[in-house]
């Protein structure tokens, strides 16, 4: 029983530190407007730029353990082909 304790308390301290993680990412002044142009601007990176995009994904997908976790993950930056006369969601919007 003090086992799941500790798994419990390791977990909620995980949460704790992603959530801190990622509100530490944002500008508290930043508006949201700013925040669709540096994201259109990271889409725009991660796609024009193989070498900026193998970095971010071994960053973010390489602690996944998970096989098939890991692969979505990667599958998640997939730019594919641009369309032509068509706007293609960025990665960060498309869900798979």
């Amino acid at each position: 029983m003090p086992g799941r304790i500790w798994v419990c308390l390791a977990a909620a301290a995980a949460l704790i530190g992603a959530a801190g993680t990622a509100s530490a990412q944002s500008r508290p002044n930043e508006s949201a407007e700013q925040n669709v142009r540096a994201s259109r601007q990271y889409d725009s990176l991660v796609c024009s730029n193989p070498s900026f995009r193998a970095k971010r994904i071994a960053q973010e997908c390489g602690p996944v353990s998970d096989p098939e976790l890991h692969q979505s993950c990667v599958a998640s930056f997939d730019c594919g082909p641009p369309k032509r006369g068509s706007q293609q969601a960025p990665p960060s919007t498309t869900i798979r």
